[in-house]
């Protein structure tokens, strides 16, 4: 890639994550309908969808709350789901780790599968990025998929019920990871990670207040652990 501007850069990021309006706008419709169909006013609503800014723990939480699940369970199931935050925020740790203290706490506000899968693809492209360089793309990513989220959530809790059921907008929650995943799955790691959560959810989906996706994840993580740790034995032997 040429020398770049600042501002390139940033508009770089926003070209790269425009596509995924297309699922998030859905995602948020859909956020906000369910919520004001579960007794969320708008206010509690919007203040639900900016504080946590997850779609999936946040459809999770809502969907045990409405099933009247303990509370325990309920912030141990949207911890579970989110636990995926903790091994983004490692990930990109060497790459943007060095930023000042206020950067570093934005980034972790607007960390979502979008701007973590994106900037982690981009840093890997192009390792001569200097950190600012690196914190301009991340922000570039966020900058159109995380306002439309707000407004689509906002759009969705108004029109409320008036939403017709042919437009099937929980289509773009499963759209939206395997546009993440897919290209992400690049070693045997990987590979092994996803199918044995895969496996194991689907095994366990008999269980209450959706546990079983808490022991995929688990599974999923300690199996690509496992193989990594082989593949790197096998490489030195």
């Amino acid at each position: 890639m040429p020398t770049e501007t600042t501002k390139s850069i940033f508009w770089s990021g926003v070209r790269d994550a425009a596509p995924f309006i297309l699922v998030v706008g859905p995602f948020g419709l859909l956020f906000g309908v369910v919520a004001t169909e579960s007794g969320l006013n708008v206010l509690e609503t919007m203040t639900f969808s900016i504080l946590v800014i997850a779609g999936a723990a946040q459809l999770t939480a809502l969907q045990l709350l409405t099933d009247n699940a303990p509370t325990i369970i309920v912030i141990i199931s949207a911890l579970a789901v989110n636990l995926r935050m903790a091994m983004y925020s490692a990930s990109l740790a060497p790459y943007i780790g060095p930023a000042p203290l206020w950067q570093r706490a934005c980034a972790a506000y607007f960390l979502v599968d979008q701007s973590y899968g994106l900037a982690i693809l981009k840093y890997e492209a192009y390792p001569n990025w200097n950190v600012r360089q690196r914190m301009v793309y991340f922000f570039g990513t966020i900058a159109p998929v995380c306002p439309f989220w707000y407004l689509a959530t906002l759009t969705g809790a108004l029109i409320g019920t008036s939403v017709p059921d042919w437009l099937a907008l929980d289509f773009a929650m499963p759209i939206t990871f395997i546009a993440l995943i897919a290209p992400a799955l690049r070693t045997r790691a990987h590979v092994a990670a996803a199918l044995v959560s895969i496996v194991v959810a689907l095994s366990l989906a008999f269980l209450p207040y959706n546990l079983g996706l808490l022991v995929a994840g688990i599974a999923g993580m300690m199996t690509g652990a496992e193989v990594e740790r082989r593949t790197e034995e096998w490489a030195k032997a």
